[in-house]
């Protein structure tokens, strides 16, 4: 579920639990909190369960009905939310962010030399997409589906991404956990990039790699 601008009303037609969170922000980020989690609550609706407040538990993670899990982006211009049941996927993440350069300062926490030597021969291939936004997102997808898989909260260096010409990216996971590989994809269209990644949910508990795409914007 998105929308590219906040719902009207959204503030009267929250649930207090939600508002209470936002209670002390500032006008525009409670309405791109309440819009995220209107979403949310739509998604949910859509997929046949409860409409449920969407609360944020530690590391600000949204906490989600038993037997779903989910991801909610909001940014300029886009607010969305993505759910799925557990015994479809383990895990989910999705981001959305502007289209636009990052600050040197940030691209060197977010990606390490080989990430940025990567950029670098890629930025080339694709002249149109600033490839380290794409990299910042796709690493906010996998941080979000991990925390959906570890309660350890492993960073910007938990993953080494490698982004790919086709639309898709590849991840080594560097932290301990269930899963040492994943793929994802990625899409830049005018003012918005997002990724998005999906761990579906295998026998026994286990988890696999493979990932699928929720379009961003």
């Amino acid at each position: 579920m998105e929308v590219h601008r906040d719902v009207a009303g959204v503030e009267d037609g929250a649930d207090p639990r939600e508002l209470a969170v936002v209670a002390a922000a500032r006008p525009e980020r409670r309405r791109e909190f309440l819009t995220g989690r209107w979403c949310a609550r739509r998604a949910l609706h859509l997929l046949g369960g409860p409409a449920e407040p969407v609360l944020p538990g530690p590391r600000r993670a949204p906490v989600w009905p038993a037997g779903v899990v989910g991801s909610i982006t909001h940014c300029a211009g886009h607010r969305a939310a993505a759910v799925a049941r557990c015994e479809d996927l383990a895990a989910l993440g999705v981001d959305a962010t502007p289209h636009e350069p990052l600050p040197p300062r940030v691209l060197h926490v977010v990606a390490d030399a080989a990430e940025r030597e990567h950029l670098a021969r890629l930025a080339a291939a694709v002249p149109d997409v600033h490839v380290d936004r794409v990299l910042f997102s796709a690493k906010e997808s996998l941080i979000k589906a991990w925390s959906a898989l570890e309660k350890d909260w492993p960073g910007f260096n938990g993953f080494h991404v490698r982004l790919h010409e086709d639309g898709t990216f590849t991840a080594e996971v560097r932290t301990a956990g269930p899963v040492r590989t994943a793929t994802g994809r990625w899409r830049a269209d005018g003012e918005l990039a997002g990724t998005a990644v999906a761990v579906p949910a295998a026998p026994r508990g286990r988890c696999g790699g493979l990932v699928v795409w929720c379009a961003s914007s």
